[in-house]
C-alpha cells in the first residue's frame, strides 16, 4: 500500500511505499537529489498529527530542529484549511529530515498517528515520538523520552499526573475532566500508570513492531488508552517522566465533551476485550 492510500484509509495498515509519481505527497527536501523517502537521517522520528495549526506548526518544527540531539519530524496534516501543510512544505524546501504526510480530510487523531507509526517502521526510524503540535508538551522533553527509551524501557510516557508533574493554564473543569478520565481508565483496565489519555511519549521500535496496529481502532484521547494498554498486555515495559503540560498559546483545543462521551463508549469496549482475554486464559 502506498503512504498516499495509507493517508486516506481510516483503517487498514501495511508498510507503505511512495511511488516516484507521488513522491510530492509525502517527501523531504535533499539539494541534488530524487525527493523520493529512501532513508532515515535521525534514528528517531517525531510524529506530529496537525489540524488548523498554521500558527504553531513552523514554530514547533524549528524549535524541534534545534534541539542538540538531531531529530527528523513527520507531520500528518488532516488537510487543514488554515493552509497548515503550506508552512511545512515551505519548510521542506528549506531544510532536511522534515515530512510530510497529508490526508484528504479530517480522519481523527488515532489514524493520524496509526499512519505516523506505519511510516516510521516503513523507513526504518529506531525510536518514534508523538506530541501535540500546540506546544503544550516541550519539546525539549523530547530528549528526556528518547534517553528513558535508549536506557531500558520500551515505551515512554510524559505523565502530568505523578510528582513532579504539573499542568499550566487550564480551568479546573477543563483539569477535573481530564483526571475523571483517567481516573475511570484506571479502574477498567486496572492499570497503575497515572495518564493513561496523555500524548506525549516515545517508543522503542521493537514495541510499535510487538503492538498490532490494526487491531487499535479507538479514536480520539482514548487511543492513547488503547496503545498503554495493548503495550501493557505485551509485556513491554513501560515508564513514567513527569512534564508539565502547558495550555495551547494558539489555536483552539480539538477536546470537548462530545469526544468524552465518545470516549467512555471506546473504554468500555476495552474492558470487554479484557474481561473475554481473562476468561479465555482461564479456560
Amino acid at each position: 500500500m502506498s503512504l498516499q492510500n495509507l493517508a486516506s484509509s481510516g483503517r487498514g495498515i501495511s508498510i507503505p511505499t511512495v511511488p516516484a509519481a507521488k513522491a510530492d505527497r509525502v517527501s523531504t527536501h535533499r539539494p541534488g537529489r530524487s525527493r523520493l523517502v529512501s532513508r532515515a537521517a535521525s534514528e528517531s522520528l517525531v510524529v506530529v498529527p496537525t489540524h488548523n495549526e498554521r500558527e504553531n506548526i513552523g514554530k514547533l518544527i524549528l524549535a524541534l530542529q534545534a534541539l542538540v540531539e538531531p531529530v527528523d519530524i513527520l507531520v500528518v496534516d488532516d488537510n487543514s484549511p488554515d493552509g497548515t501543510a503550506e508552512v511545512v512544505r515551505r519548510l521542506m524546501r528549506q531544510r532536511e529530515g522534515i515530512y510530510l504526510l497529508q490526508r484528504p480530510g479530517k480522519q481523527g487523531l488515532g489514524t493520524a498517528y496509526r499512519a505516523g507509526f506505519a511510516f516510521a517502521l516503513a523507513y526504518g526510524w529506531q525510536y518514534i515520538c508523538q506530541m501535540d503540535a500546540d506546544f503544550s508538551h516541550n519539546p525539549r522533553d523530547i530528549l528526556r523520552l528518547l534517553a528513558q527509551c535508549r536506557s531500558g524501557a520500551d515505551v515512554t510516557i510524559g505523565s502530568r499526573y505523578i510528582g513532579g508533574g504539573r499542568i499550566v493554564g487550564w480551568p479546573w473543569k477543563r483539569w477535573l475532566l481530564s483526571r475523571a478520565a483517567n481516573l475511570t481508565a484506571q479502574v477498567f483496565l486496572q492499570s497503575r500508570i497515572s495518564d493513561l489519555t496523555g500524548g506525549f511519549k516515545c517508543f522503542r521500535r521493537a514495541a510499535l513492531e510487538k503492538i498490532d496496529l490494526d487491531r487499535v481502532t479507538s479514536e480520539g484521547y482514548i487511543f492513547q488508552v488503547e496503545m498503554n494498554h495493548r503495550a501493557r498486555r505485551e509485556g513491554l515495559k513501560l515508564r513514567q517522566i513527569p512534564i508539565c503540560f502547558t495550555e495551547r498559546h494558539c489555536g483552539v483545543s480539538k477536546m470537548g465533551r462530545h469526544e468524552a462521551r465518545q470516549g467512555l463508549g471506546q473504554l468500555a469496549r476495552l474492558r470487554r476485550e479484557e474481561i473475554g482475554s481473562l476468561k479465555y486464559q482461564g479456560t
